[in-house]
């Protein structure tokens, strides 16, 4: 597997992230070794904190709740996945694929040996580290979930698999500003998430950069420059750009039978589980918000109650909202979202 690794000038004086880098070599599961970064802060003998980012950011997403949680006594481990921040990117869009993202970090688990784990995920940070959970049950201690899940294609009619191909051909590789309004008012049966597929499938200027600086409440130039900085130029986005496609949307989607049987396990999970959402998935202020002249959005997603309703562990809890937050709370609203983690994991 032929990889590319960031330059670590590209990361040099960001804003707000004085963390050290710490890295591991595991198994690229295609015969070879590959390079995982992580932030590991916080006591060495503190129970583990796993924060999983989503795409198409990175380490640097959690920069506001590092502290705190590791104040509170946890040793808070935030890896880059495969494809982002400072870890290595296969330069193939082929060499992504969703069983290799989870077969990634379960080498990344194993070889820090992580146990007792508290885990806090979001957006593909969530499916990735949902299928190890279902897979090794006995090293998870308790689980936040914000603004993510584990799609296995429920609900979609097989059938419905020629139709949906020819609609997301048919979609359009749109700016970031066209993507979010296209998005919220698909219409002819295309789930408005194409839109997203096709921005980071095929849109020419596509960056990643841009897209969190649009997402996001607020995002100054420098930190605009930390979000753009693991992608030099085109060579290094692969893994940012195939993310939207591996999402089981579609019925023949290879990842469904493998979710599906997580999904058997999940419904077996006893330990601690909190759904922790924005209570917007748009942002509530900066240029999305402007550009869409915002309304507030209530999140009803069905993957909430889903979770909420199947999973044991998930009954009884204290789930909540987190307030003047879109898709990111961990950038948007970081320290909420820490005092919520922590409460949980300290009470439960």
């Amino acid at each position: 597997m032929e990889v590319l690794r960031t330059p670590d000038e590209r990361f040099r004086d960001l804003v707000d992230f004085p963390f050290e880098p710490h890295y591991i070599n595991i198994d690229d599961e295609d015969g070879g070794t590959i390079r995982m970064h992580y932030i590991d802060e916080g006591a060495p003998d503190g129970e583990p904190l796993l924060c999983m980012h989503g795409q198409p950011n990175w380490s640097y997403s959690f920069r506001k709740m590092i502290m705190p949680l590791a104040e509170a006594g946890f040793r808070v481990i935030v890896p880059d996945i495969v494809g982002f921040g400072r870890s290595d990117k296969p330069t193939k869009r082929s060499d992504y694929t969703f069983s290799r993202h989870v077969a990634w970090l379960r080498n990344f688990i194993e070889g820090l040996d992580l146990r007792n784990i508290n885990l806090i995920a979001q957006d593909w940070g969530g499916p990735i580290a949902l299928r190890n959970a279902a897979d090794m049950p006995e090293r998870f201690a308790r689980i936040v979930v914000t603004n993510t899940g584990l799609g296995d294609g429920t609900g979609i009619p097989e059938e419905k698999t020629p139709e949906l191909r020819r609609l997301l051909d048919q979609t359009p590789a749109l700016p970031i500003e066209e993507v979010t309004k296209q998005a919220l008012s698909a219409k002819d049966g295309r789930p408005g998430f194409f839109y997203w597929v096709k921005h980071c499938d095929a849109y020419e200027d596509f960056d990643p950069g841009a897209v969190m600086r649009f997402w996001l409440n607020e995002c100054s130039d420098e930190e605009y420059r930390a979000y753009a900085a693991p992608f030099p130029d085109e060579s290094y986005k692969q893994g940012a750009r195939e993310f939207p496609t591996l999402v089981p949307m579609i019925p023949d989607n290879p990842a469904i039978p493998d979710n599906r049987r997580a999904w058997k396990e999940l419904e077996k999970f006893e330990k601690p589980f909190l759904t922790a959402f924005s209570a917007s998935l748009l942002p509530t202020r900066g240029p999305c918000a402007t550009f869409l002249e915002f309304k507030v959005y209530k999140n009803e997603s069905p993957m909430i109650a889903r979770m909420q309703e199947s999973i044991p562990g998930a009954r009884g809890q204290n789930h909540c909202t987190i307030a003047d937050s879109g898709h990111y709370p961990q950038d948007d609203a970081g320290e909420e979202l820490a005092r919520v983690a922590i409460d949980f994991f300290k009470t439960t």
